[in-house]
């Protein structure tokens, strides 16, 4: 599994998303990128996850930071959930392959069925992440979940990122 390294180039990183074709490279924020995938429509702990991003959207683009979240998910399922969850403002990446998924150091799992709220899982899926990415397109933090439970919470992030511009704090972990 490959482990990405804070202070390194992130990986080339092109995705599909519900506007149309989106690249990493491409972006030019102000400070971060900020990168969350999630499970998928099937997983009630995404739903909620999401939900909290879009509500908090506007209070990272103050601290001039670009969002976009994704899965694996097919498209038509990553619209359902946009429309079910309620992200009118989130853009949502979908069909993240399996080639990205690993370049990223995700975790991935097999379906089992369906879930607590009955939507079936697919025959494969990525685990969250969540990558904050420097404007220079290197890695400042990351946070990978082998389970849908216990994610950063984002009111935390916002405070973490008041203070790293604030004192121009270092990305760390960068030591094998």
């Amino acid at each position: 599994m490959i482990v990405l390294k804070p202070r390194e180039a992130m990986p080339q990183l092109n995705l599909n998303t519900l506007d149309g074709p989106w690249s990493l490279q491409d972006q030019n924020p102000e400070n971060f990128t900020l990168m969350v995938f999630y499970r998928g429509l099937h997983c009630p702990v995404c739903k909620g996850y999401m939900q909290e991003l879009q509500k908090l959207k506007s209070e990272f683009a103050e601290r001039g930071v670009t969002i976009i979240g994704g899965s694996s998910d097919t498209q038509e399922r990553a619209q359902q959930a946009k429309d079910e969850w309620e992200l009118p403002d989130l853009q949502i990446a979908y069909d993240l392959s399996v080639e990205d998924a690993r370049a990223l150091g995700l975790h991935r799992s097999a379906g089992r069925g369906k879930t607590s709220i009955g939507i079936e899982e697919p025959a494969e899926f990525s685990e969250p992440g969540l990558f904050m990415v420097r404007a220079d397109g290197t890695l400042y933090w990351s946070n990978i979940s082998t389970m849908p439970f216990a994610r950063p919470h984002f009111r935390e992030i916002l405070g973490a990122i008041d203070f790293a511009l604030k004192v121009d704090y270092p990305a760390r972990g960068e030591l094998s």
